[in-house]
Parts: C-alpha cells; sequence; structure tokens
C-alpha cells in the first residue's frame, strides 16, 4: 500500500475538511478525494462521511486511524535510520508561546543555521492548549511549554528551565520606585494589563489578586505581549512577564521593576508525542533549544 494515502488519510481525520487536507498537504483538493477514494477502495470500507460541514471518520475510520499512525511513524524510522550518517536535513515546526517565541528562539534558529543549514524551522505561535492539540494531531513536532507541570499520558515533557518573573510599571507610575514592598492588598486595587488568558503566569496573578478579599482589580488581556508592554510603558497600569522579554525595556528606562511579593518563577518544558519516533532534524532543534536554555 502507498502510504501517502495513509498520510492523506491521517491529515483529513485531523483537518475534518477536504478543503483543509489539501492545504496542509499541499496538494490539490480533488487529489486528495482521489486518494481517499482510493484508499477506501482498497481497504474494501468507507472512512469518512461526506457532510456539509465536513469529512466525519466513520466507526472503521476510527479503528483504522491509530493503526495508521503506527505505519507513518514506522517508516518514519525506516527512513532516518537509513539516513542516519548524512547531513540533517528536513522541516521541524516547533509550537511556543509568544514569550518565548520573542525572547528566546530567534537565538536558536541562528545558532541552528551555522549548525545545520539544512534543517527549516517553523514557528508556530500558540498556547499550552493550542500546543498539546497540535502535538497530539501531529501538526507540530515538538513544543515548548510555560506550565509549571505537563501532565498528559499521550505527550513526554521534559522541564528544560526556569523563567524568572518580574512585576513592572512605567518610570511614572506612583509604585515606580517605592521604597517598600507593595503588599498584595496594595496591588489588589491597581490596574493591570495581562497577556491572554490561557497563559499561565498571567492566569496565576489574575487567580492571586482576586482572591485578596474585597478585591477590584482592573484586568485588561492582549493578545500580545507588545500590547501590554505600551500600555504599562505609557503609564496606564501594571503587568507581570517574564525578565527576558523586558530586559531592554527596564535597561533602557522604559519601564520599571515594582518591588513587592515574592513571584514564583515559571517552568520551561520541551514536549513532544510520547509515540512519534523524531527526526535527526528534530532532534537537533530540540538539542539546540535545551542548549540554549541552559546557557
Amino acid at each position: 500500500m502507498d502510504t501517502r494515502l495513509l498520510q492523506t488519510f491521517t491529515a483529513l481525520a485531523r483537518a475534518g475538511s477536504f478543503t483543509g487536507a489539501a492545504a496542509e498537504l499541499q496538494l490539490a483538493q480533488s487529489t486528495v478525494t482521489v486518494q481517499i477514494k482510493a484508499l477506501e477502495k482498497a481497504l474494501g470500507t468507507r472512512l469518512f462521511d461526506r457532510l456539509a460541514r465536513g469529512a466525519l471518520l466513520t466507526e472503521a475510520g476510527r479503528r483504522m486511524l491509530p493503526l495508521a499512525e503506527e505505519v507513518l511513524e514506522a517508516e518514519s524510522r525506516l527512513l532516518a535510520t537509513a539516513t542516519e550518517d548524512g547531513p540533517v536535513t528536513g522541516t521541524v515546526v516547533l509550537g511556543a508561546g509568544e514569550t518565548l517565541c520573542s525572547a528566546h528562539l530567534p537565538a536558536v534558529i541562528a545558532a541552528l543555521r551555522s549548525r545545520h543549514p539544512e534543517v527549516e524551522v517553523h514557528l508556530q505561535p500558540c498556547g499550552t492548549a493550542s500546543a498539546v492539540e497540535g502535538l497530539r494531531a501531529g501538526a507540530l513536532d515538538c513544543a515548548l511549554l510555560l506550565e509549571e507541570q505537563v501532565d498528559h499520558p499521550d505527550l513526554t515533557a521534559q522541564r528544560i528551565a526556569a523563567q524568572p518573573l518580574v512585576l513592572l510599571c512605567a518610570p511614572s507610575h506612583p509604585l515606580a520606585g517605592a521604597e517598600e514592598p507593595v503588599t498584595w492588598p496594595e496591588l489588589a486595587r491597581e490596574d493591570f494589563f495581562l497577556h491572554e488568558e490561557g497563559c499561565s503566569y498571567s492566569d496565576w496573578l489574575a487567580q492571586r489578586l482576586l482572591a485578596v478579599v474585597g478585591a477590584r482589580p482592573r484586568l485588561t488581556r492582549f493578545g500580545g505581549i507588545e500590547a501590554t508592554r505600551s500600555c504599562v510603558a505609557a503609564g496606564l497600569g501594571l503587568t507581570i512577564l517574564p525578565r527576558a522579554n523586558v530586559a531592554e525595556a527596564v535597561r533602557d528606562g522604559r519601564l520599571t521593576v515594582v518591588p513587592g511579593p515574592a513571584l514564583p518563577d515559571v517552568s520551561v518544558h520541551l514536549a513532544r508525542h510520547r509515540r512519534r519516533h523524531p527526526s535527526r532534524a528534530a532532534r537537533a532543534v530540540t538539542s539546540q533549544v535545551v542548549r540554549h536554555f541552559r546557557r
């Protein structure tokens, strides 16, 4: 059996539509349709129900999906073994939150281009939930998760670093240069600009502020950290961010670290799917990621 048919089958199962599968595989939609029909004919069973809202796996399709993934994984291991002594080549899709993408991953990619010029890295900015889904669906080869714990039985996760967090405001803010550490009750009266929901450290701070008796903090969420930094630099409120993402702004005097309660470090985990054998290119990428953070 041509394993390309299995690749198309698993892509359609992930995408849920012929259009989405064609886009992922960079094929014409008609080609996807032909390949799925050929696979169904070879197996003698219908794998998808074609509905107005997309393609849904039949019972037979659901039974076949994990087996097809195993075959493709075995093929990947075979190809990796056959080329073990050659140059490291290939494309790796790495998922990570915006804070890591902006502060750390450019240096990782620059080092990789020097060490392994034939390895192409595609960065996929995403939160934890999207990263986990991407790993499970095969859309991501590996992911960096800013979480204290990663507890998913189908994923493996290695804690590779910890990111110190800092409480920030503008130099013109009344809390800038406070002589005594600001308390939680005092902070709970302030305006905060935070990264979007699903960001582990922003969610932690929001919960901590709202836990203060009589707390009435105004919490504004943004999808990007640049908007967060800009609002805080304009003196509109406070925020919490990893130190690496604001080091330059603090040095330049655009932001000031507020003395306050002790903040926990946020853990960085390198995660991948437990059943997927990493390619040589994926191993090169993860090795460089670990090297960067442990430096």
